[in-house]
């Protein structure tokens, strides 16, 4: 266990700052540098997918849409399903959500992230970034973007 940091000025030192959006990827998916808006105002990640379907072995069969301009350009993953949980969506409604668990890069950190699996086909961004899979490791500056190339 690393030991506690003498400042708070030590402790933003060691953060990657970022923008308010960014690139991800996700090397085991072979998926690399698809756009993702940082929301620190939902506590999850939101990742658009398409063709969701569920199997009874407890995994996910998905398509990512890469780009919402190039509908085709599509990524297929299968993944296991972490859980199910309820997740109240911008417009204050609450859905059944599956949650998956994936290995993401954003920048120099990677890290695992739990993603809720959802259609966000009418969001300009494929992806939500959330607080959870944002703590420890980042800073956000909402004045600028793409910080991390």
């Amino acid at each position: 266990m690393s030991p506690k940091p003498k400042s708070l000025r030590q402790a933003l030192l060691k953060k990657t700052l970022i923008g308010w959006s960014e690139h991800i990827s996700f090397p085991e998916w072979n998926i690399v540098g698809l756009d993702v808006k940082i929301d620190t105002g939902a506590r999850s990640s939101a990742l658009h997918v398409e063709e969701l379907k569920i199997y009874k072995s407890g995994k996910a069969r998905f398509e990512v849409v890469m780009d919402e301009h190039h509908p085709l350009d599509r990524v297929p993953v299968m993944a296991p399903i972490l859980k199910w949980g309820m997740v109240r969506s911008s417009n204050g409604l609450y859905t059944k959500r599956c949650f998956v668990r994936a290995s993401a890069r954003i920048g120099p950190i990677e890290k695992m992230i739990d993603i809720s699996l959802v259609s966000r086909e009418k969001m300009v961004f494929r992806m939500l970034l959330g607080r959870k899979a944002l703590q420890h490791d980042f800073i956000v500056d909402v004045s600028r973007r793409n910080l991390l190339g």
